[in-house]
């Protein structure tokens, strides 16, 4: 299926999805209300849509359990178009006007510092369900998806290892924000710290939706031409990633050659490109829809029958966006009320099973514990899982390996109640909890 099809396909469904709910909801009057906070439109579409479409679908399957504390969930989609500053006018407008008990939403880590003011001063909670790093606790947020330690490092431990190919030489390659240029930042560091030269590490960055990628990956096989194996690690985010995919087809850039691990694509981003000269190709998630557990079965056709589309990819920041709405419906019938300081602080300590056979649980620090995947690309646009992690990955808030950050913990639990809180001058940094 093409690009465009399938985004249209995926508005349609949901929105029609949306629209027989809301229909439902104000005949029944007293609703819990859930915000949707994901770009439908612009260059991060072709990740987010799916990610409201699953909200949608949960929101779905708590009703037809009996709703929430005795009411309808009533879910609220606004759409912020990759424009970061509207990302923060569309929370204010879930939280003020719409009175959402919950949101759920964000891609981009520049959307995410765009509405942390927002819901820090409106009292609100948001899901954030994608990869990203780090350096960043919030009370009012909660990270279901990886920090550089579940994703980032363990990519390139993998590479650097006998059965990543033993990786010498590193492109560090990412569309030109906070996320790329932080998560390369550590890379770059601990690539350091475990003895790699600075000249055998190039960094490049590009503007979101940047499409010309004909000098740049000249330049990657250029570097990777000097007789030391060398990869690519991918910070590269939305609908940029089809056209560097298909350049490096086009080079005839192969995996056994310069393997590309990619932090942002998925089984939803492959299903605009032709994969078969990427082939081998690597990408770095906690789940892949690959994974063999009877619960990601089920969950696979589920998602199919609510998309009425036999052939709808899953992936990672699905999986996340259904843990932070398991964990979020969870703390809400422990806490016996939607009140966002009882549900924040309920939320700590919740356990709830993901999709790869095991059970993740809310860390005081805000992040989850979570297993790190290593996949191939195949042909069909699925992953095939080489490496994994013995257990589940506890998220860490704040990055060992940078200087400014090491001595930092997140703990929103008494005593401490602070985002960052220096272990050495032994006092809070940041805003403490009231």
């Amino acid at each position: 299926m093409k690009l465009g099809t399938l985004m249209r396909t995926g508005l349609v469904a949901a929105g029609l999805a949306a629209s027989a709910a809301t229909s439902a909801f104000a005949q029944a009057g007293d609703t819990i209300k859930v915000g949707i906070l994901h770009s439908l439109s612009g260059t991060m579409a072709i990740s987010e849509t799916t990610l409201k479409d699953v909200v949608l679908m949960m929101v779905e399957e708590q009703n037809k359990k009996g709703g929430l504390l005795g009411k309808k969930l009533e879910p609220v989609v606004v759409d912020p178009a990759s424009n970061w500053p509207l990302f923060a006018e569309k929370a204010r407008e879930l939280l003020q006007k719409e009175k959402v008990a919950v949101v759920f939403g964000c891609w981009t880590s520049v959307s995410r510092k765009s509405v942390l003011p927002v819901f820090e001063e409106l009292n609100g909670i948001l899901f954030y369900p994608v990869q990203y790093e780090g350096q960043e606790s919030q009370r009012n947020v909660f990270y279901t998806g990886a920090a550089p330690n579940q994703q980032a490092i363990p990519a390139v431990d993998y590479l650097m290892s006998k059965d990543g190919g033993e990786v010498k030489r590193w492109v560090l390659a990412g569309t030109d924000y906070v996320y790329p240029r932080t998560t390369n930042k550590i890379l770059e560091a601990y690539l350091i710290q475990k003895g790699v030269p600075k000249e055998d590490i190039m960094i490049n960055y590009t503007p979101f939706g940047h499409s010309d990628w004909q000098s740049i990956v000249a330049d990657i096989k250029k570097f990777g031409s000097a007789g030391k194996k060398t990869a690519v690690v991918s910070t590269i985010n939305g609908d940029a990633n089809v056209p560097f995919y298909k350049e490096l087809g086009n080079q005839g850039i192969k995996a056994k050659d310069i393997p590309v691990v990619a932090f942002s694509v998925g089984e939803e981003e492959l299903a605009g490109v032709d994969t078969k000269p990427l082939v081998g190709h690597l990408a770095a998630w906690n789940y892949f829809q690959s994974v063999k557990d009877p619960a990601n079965a089920e969950f696979i056709k589920t998602w199919q029958a609510f998309t009425k589309n036999p052939k709808r990819v899953t992936n990672d920041p699905m999986e996340a966006s259904v843990i932070g709405f398991r964990m979020w419906v969870e703390a809400v019938k422990k806490a016996g009320t939607t009140d966002p300081d009882k549900v924040i602080d309920a939320l700590i300590g919740i356990k709830v099973p993901n999709l790869s056979g095991g059970i993740s649980e809310m860390l005081p620090n805000h992040h989850i514990t979570k297993p790190v995947l290593i996949g191939e690309i195949e042909a069909n646009g699925q992953f095939d899982v080489v490496w994994k992690t013995p257990g589940l990955v506890p998220g860490e808030a704040w990055s060992p390996i940078l200087d400014d950050s090491k001595n930092l913990k997140a703990d929103w639990t008494k005593p401490v109640n602070c985002g960052n809180f220096d272990t050495v001058a032994n006092k809070c940094i940041g805003k403490a909890a009231k």
